[in-house]
C-alpha cells in the first residue's frame, strides 16, 4: 500500500516538474516576437558572452536542448542525449585560456516521412566571444561582456525557429538541427561533428549554415556556397526573393561552420546579412537586431529546404567550387588582423575591416584596401592570400601592395 502511494506521489511530482519546469512558450506569439525572445535571452549579460568552455556556454546549451525537447526532436548527440561533447584544443583555445576544457554541440533530429536514412543538416553556432580578448575587435579596451547578439544569437534563434517549424511540418528527408560551439575558436564544434558523424557524407543532401542573419540592411542578403552543388543556382532561381536582394557567392570555404562540411564533400549554403561596426564588439546587442529582416531570411531558407526536400539525393552532386587550401580565419598561425570581404569577386582580396592593435593597423591598412601582392607575389584571391600567409612566421617583415581607390601603395607589415 505504501509503495503504491509513493509511486503515485512520485508520478504526480514528475508531472508537476514537467508542467512547471518545462513551460510551453507563449501562445499567439508572432514570429518576430519569437525571435526577439530567444535572442534577448541568449545575449543577456547574464549569459556572459557564451564563450566556449564556460558555464555560460553550458547554460545556453541546456536552453537549446530544452527547446528541442519541447518540440519533440529526437536526441542526436552522445548516448541518447542532445549533447555531443568534445575537448577544446588549439592555438586560439590556448590564447583564450580554455585549453582542454569541455564543450558541446547540441543536436536534434526530425525523422523524414519518406527517406529517414537521408539527411538535410541545418546548423548555427551558439557560442559567442565571452569578454573579448584575442577574438574581440576591442583590443585596447578593458574586458567587457560581448553579448554576441548578431554573432550568433541571431542564427541560434533562427535554428530554433526552424526546429519548431519542421517539427510541426516533417519533411520527406530527415532534418538534423545542430547548434555548434567552438566556432569562434576555429570552427571546432562543427569540425568535430563533421569528422565524427555516423552517417556517410553521401547520405547528406546538404548542410545549410545560419550565421549572422540579424542585421539585414536594405534587404541585402549574401548566400555563400552556391557553387558547391549542381542544383543550387536553379533551385534558388525558383524561390521568390520578395523583399530580399540576394548576392550569390560560389565558394564553400570561409570562416563559419559550413566550411567543415564542405571539407568532407557535402554541398553547403551559408545565409549571412553582413559584417557591421559592432562585429566582435561589446556593442553587438539585441536592440540592434532587425527582427523583420530575420523573418524574411528564414522564410527564404524554409523555401530552400522545401525545394531541396522534393529532390532525390541522386540529383544532388557535390562540386568543388573553391581552392581547397586553408582559409584565412582558422585561428592558427600568424595573423594580419583584417576581416576579409567575402562578397568581393575581383582580383586580389578586399579588406572589410581592420582589427585594432594588429599588424595590419600598425602598417596602415584601411577598410576597402585590396591586397594585390605580398613580397612581389601576385595574390589572385583570398585563398592565394591564405596560402602565402602560411609561409611567414612571427617576426617576419612582409611588403604588401594594395589598391586604395585609384592608387597602388606599398605597406610594410611586421608580424
Amino acid at each position: 500500500m505504501n509503495y503504491r502511494i509513493n509511486q503515485t506521489l512520485l508520478s504526480s511530482a514528475l508531472l508537476l516538474f514537467v508542467f512547471f519546469g518545462c513551460k510551453p512558450e507563449k501562445l499567439e506569439i508572432t514570429s518576430e516576437e519569437y525571435l526577439q525572445e530567444h535572442i534577448e535571452w541568449l545575449s543577456d549579460i547574464e549569459r556572459g558572452g557564451r564563450l566556449a568552455g564556460s558555464i555560460h556556454e553550458a547554460d545556453a546549451a541546456n536552453y537549446i536542448a530544452d527547446r528541442f525537447l519541447q518540440y519533440g526532436l529526437e536526441p542526436a548527440g552522445d548516448q541518447g542525449t542532445y549533447f555531443q561533447q568534445f575537448i577544446l584544443t588549439g592555438p586560439m583555445v590556448q590564447i583564450m585560456g580554455k585549453e582542454n576544457y569541455l564543450s558541446r554541440n547540441v543536436a536534434g533530429l526530425i525523422e523524414g516521412r519518406k527517406h529517414p536514412e537521408r539527411y538535410i543538416i541545418i546548423g548555427a553556432h551558439y557560442d559567442g566571444q565571452g569578454k573579448g580578448g584575442a577574438i574581440s575587435m576591442e583590443h585596447n579596451s578593458e574586458p567587457a561582456i560581448h553579448p554576441s547578439a548578431d554573432d550568433n544569437a541571431s542564427g541560434t534563434a533562427g535554428l530554433l525557429y526552424l526546429a519548431r517549424h519542421f517539427s510541426e511540418n516533417p519533411a520527406n528527408h530527415s532534418i538534423l538541427l545542430i547548434a555548434f560551439s567552438g566556432e569562434e575558436m576555429g570552427l571546432l564544434g562543427s569540425r568535430h561533428f563533421a569528422e565524427e558523424m555516423e552517417m556517410t557524407a553521401d547520405s547528406v543532401m546538404a548542410m545549410i549554415n545560419i550565421d549572422m542573419i540579424g542585421r539585414l540592411t536594405e534587404g541585402e542578403l549574401t548566400i555563400f556556397g552556391t557553387g558547391t552543388a549542381n542544383i543550387w543556382d536553379d533551385l534558388l532561381d525558383s524561390i521568390p526573393d520578395d523583399m530580399l536582394t540576394i548576392t550569390r557567392t560560389p565558394g564553400g570555404m570561409g570562416s563559419s561552420d559550413h566550411a567543415s562540411f564542405y571539407e568532407v564533400g557535402i554541398p553547403v549554403l551559408h545565409y549571412f546579412t553582413g559584417i557591421h561596426e559592432d562585429y566582435h564588439r561589446s556593442t553587438d546587442t539585441a536592440d540592434k537586431i532587425n527582427f523583420t529582416g530575420m523573418e524574411w531570411v528564414l522564410e527564404h531558407l524554409k523555401n530552400t529546404v522545401a525545394h531541396l526536400d522534393e529532390m532525390d539525393i541522386s540529383d544532388v552532386e557535390f562540386q568543388e567550387s573553391t581552392d581547397p587550401r586553408s582559409t584565412v580565419m582558422r585561428g592558427d598561425g600568424i595573423r594580419l588582423g583584417v576581416i576579409p570581404d567575402y562578397t568581393y569577386s575581383g582580383p586580389g582580396f578586399k579588406v572589410e575591416s581592420v582589427r585594432d592593435g594588429q599588424p595590419a593597423e600598425r602598417a596602415g591598412f584601411e577598410e576597402g584596401d585590396i591586397v594585390l601582392e605580398m613580397n612581389s607575389d601576385t595574390i589572385q584571391d583570398l585563398f592565394d592570400y591564405a596560402q602565402k600567409l602560411g609561409e611567414f612566421s612571427e617576426g617576419d617583415e612582409v611588403t604588401f601592395k594594395v589598391q586604395r581607390g585609384d592608387e597602388e601603395i606599398e605597406l610594410i607589415v611586421e608580424f
